[in-house]
């Protein structure tokens, strides 16, 4: 069996942890009682401290109690990174909740297809997609609330004349109003860390969009582990800068829950901005930016970069897609922090794998496990046989951060979970000094900017489009967005497709990270024998194409 060796630990990295049994309200709690007047988190330029975030948490958690939540029900957050978002999930959590993340992007199809699945009981949503989210929630309740509700008041003054925002659908609470109905009242008992805390999406291994049980002690072991992989870190002082989406579970556990675990500022960035990713950490001076190379790489590319000061960027760490060995040493020289490649998935909360930050690294590696996680490179085919070290196979984890199953599907849970092994559906293999490359995937998947991108859903909206007779869906390499998305067409006979057209009616029903970025139109798809698309041999045409 291939597993990482105590003894090759990075400098400062334990091999083990002790973790408590907390429930994530917990990490908050602690933060709260050590640090009640440092800030918690900044949002264009307005501060909360510890105090003020646990006390609007608690309201949050006494009025979802109020309406009727009961434990183990759904609340699904439809938000950007905002106060909003870590106030209910939070508070959705210390009511004995599950949070189900939601990506704020999704068209109206893509809310009813996770709401049908989640059944969550409340909805919170930005009013901004408050309409596209009410036809699909069923008979959850729906909260609205507006960005300019936390904003400095003079930017929320603005906000309100320049953009006075939708009107509030009938029939929806406020998030105000779950704030004041929440004032006063007892709090439940703290949970089970074993009780299921998130349901978060994810094509998983095969390829079809699924829940990931996430429990509490998944959650905050993953922080954790992040938290000692972090050389010298000071509580109470670190400054998040949290551009990753918390819908993500790359920002829920790495910007979100690490930077509260931590006692740190948290700085929230609704939405990324090419323009503006270096003015933010020339304003903030984050001293940890995790991220994914698009990130990074609009930074080192700001025509004004070179005389802004961002000397107070101490540890990066990418994931999400391949990070170049250019980008990282221009990085590097730009700010003086340290740039490292992790590696995980949302079946483990996510991070398994990360890079030393201080000592030997590997360029072209995802790093090393994280503590207590250990690693196997498996045959593909049979996943109870070991591969020979230096030799490729499917690499599969296993640690206390992997997740409890698929929600409501147990065939596809005992596909994945062997004997508390994660089969993680990538081709990697491990060297002599523990560290593992990642070379392939597995199954289809897509991941463009850190978003799982399903070739079958893809095709499906595809082939609705008059004219469309067979449609397949590859991802091809893209320098910023790690892959793009390629719609390999073969038409009706004598049909002419106006492909920008195509491309229109895609938005309509894709998030615009899943709409095709490039098109080919063929008389024919390869096949197998028996009549099973081959997109193995659309791939590498799409390569050299692209």
């Amino acid at each position: 069996m291939q597993t990482a060796g105590a003894t090759e630990r990075p400098q400062d990295s334990p091999s083990h942890l002790d973790y408590p049994d907390w429930t994530i309200p917990e990490i908050l709690h602690q933060a709260s009682a050590h640090f009640p007047s440092h800030a918690a988190l900044r949002f264009f330029g307005r501060s909360m401290d510890y105090r003020h975030l646990q006390r609007e948490v608690d309201a949050f958690a006494r009025g979802l109690l109020a309406l009727g939540l009961k434990a183990g029900d759904r609340v699904a957050l439809v938000l950007p990174n905002a106060p909003q978002f870590v106030i209910a999930y939070f508070g959705t959590l210390q009511a004995g909740g599950v949070v189900v993340a939601t990506n704020p992007l999704y068209t109206p199809r893509e809310f009813e297809t996770q709401f049908e699945d989640a059944k969550p009981t409340f909805v919170v949503a930005l009013d901004l997609v408050a309409e596209r989210v009410r036809g699909a929630i069923g008979e959850a309740r729906l909260v609205v609330t507006r960005i300019r509700e936390y904003l400095p008041r003079s930017l929320a003054l603005l906000q309100r004349i320049a953009q006075p925002g939708p009107k509030m659908p009938d029939g929806t609470l406020s998030f105000r109003e779950i704030l004041r109905r929440g004032e006063t009242g007892d709090l439940p008992a703290p949970g089970s860390p074993d009780e299921l805390a998130v349901l978060q999406y994810t094509g998983g291994t095969t390829g079809t969009p699924k829940a990931a049980m996430l429990s509490h002690r998944n959650l905050v072991a993953n922080a954790m582990q992040c938290q000692a992989w972090l050389p010298d870190y000071h509580p109470g002082d670190e400054r998040v800068l949290a551009v990753l989406p918390f819908f993500h579970v790359f920002g829920m556990t790495v910007a979100m829950n690490l930077g509260v675990l931590c006692g740190g500022e948290i700085d929230l960035v609704p939405r990324f901005s090419p323009g503006q990713m270096a003015k933010e950490v020339r304003r903030f001076q984050p001293s940890f930016f995790p991220g994914a190379p698009a990130l990074y790489e609009s930074v080192v590319m700001d025509p004004h970069a070179e005389r802004w000061n961002m000397r107070s960027i101490r540890y990066c760490i990418s994931g999400s897609a391949p990070l170049a060995l250019t980008l990282q040493e221009r990085f590097e020289r730009l700010t003086g922090g340290v740039l490292v490649e992790g590696y995980g998935l949302t079946e483990a909360a996510p991070v398994t794998h990360c890079n030393p930050l201080r000592g030997q690294r590997k360029i072209g590696s995802v790093g090393r496990p994280f503590p207590d996680t250990e690693q196997r490179i498996v045959d593909p085919d049979d996943p109870t046989r070991d591969m020979p070290l230096g030799e490729e196979g499917e690499l599969a984890v296993r640690g206390p951060q992997v997740m409890l199953g698929y929600y409501g599907r147990p065939k596809e849970t005992q596909s994945v979970l062997k004997d508390g092994w994660l089969l993680t559906g990538d081709i990697g293999v491990i060297d002599e000094d523990g560290f593992c490359r990642i070379v392939d995937r597995k199954k289809d998947l897509i991941i463009v900017s850190g978003f799982n991108v399903y070739p079958r859903e893809v095709e499906e909206v595809l082939l609705q489009y008059p004219g469309v007779r067979e449609a397949a869906v590859v991802g091809v390499p893209d320098e910023r967005r790690g892959q793009a998305v390629r719609a390999v067409l073969v038409p009706d006979p004598g049909t002419e497709i106006d492909l920008p057209k195509l491309q229109a009616f895609c938005r309509e029903q894709l998030a615009g990270y899943k709409t095709p970025r490039q098109f080919e139109l063929r008389t024919e798809l390869p096949r197998s024998v028996i009549g099973k698309v081959l997109r193995r041999e659309l791939v590498p045409q799409a390569k050299e194409e692209s």
